[in-house]
């Protein structure tokens, strides 16, 4: 399992492990102060003693590099946020194939639809589905059927 913390902290622990071992401490006594086994730490003392302190440097997360760099993905909400008429959209609703084609023309980046989801997610967006109403729906005479209507045919509690 990964240990907690991020690569730059995990690297400055596997210095402190490595200067506590050269300041006399034991391998037994640096592993409790530090958290981690004391193989990890003779692993560390061995590896600076073959390749230097170079060795205990944190290296980069493995994979491909996202698509969408740090700035560009900062960009996206106030993209957004103008709206899909604006981008030539017939309606103002977004789905994830209209989002990517937007990612598409402003940013020059394809992105398949159901990434831009976890790209959304990731920005603390969510999705959200609007309510379906009939174009005749009639808000006055609703109200007032609720009003007059609803309250004489609504059941009650018998006592």
């Amino acid at each position: 399992m990964r240990p907690q913390g991020s690569p730059e902290e995990l690297e400055r622990r596997r210095r402190r492990a490595v200067d506590l071992v050269k300041a006399g401490a034991s391998i037994t006594e640096v592993a409790r102060r530090l958290g981690c086994s004391h193989s990890s730490v003779i692993l560390w003392r061995d590896a600076v003693a073959r390749r230097g302190p170079t060795a205990l440097t944190a290296k980069p997360a493995p994979g491909r590099p996202p698509k969408l760099t740090a700035r560009q993905r900062a960009q996206l909400p106030r993209l957004l946020l103008r709206g899909a008429t604006a981008w030539g959209f017939e309606t103002e609703l977004w789905t994830t194939q209209r989002i990517a084609t937007v990612i598409h023309r402003a940013l020059g980046v394809r992105l398949h639809r159901a990434h831009v989801g976890r790209v959304l997610t990731a920005l603390a967006w969510s999705c959200q589905k609007p309510e379906r109403r009939a174009i005749e729906r009639d808000e006055a005479a609703i109200e007032r059927w609720k009003r007059y209507r609803w309250t004489r045919i609504k059941k009650t509690r018998s006592a």
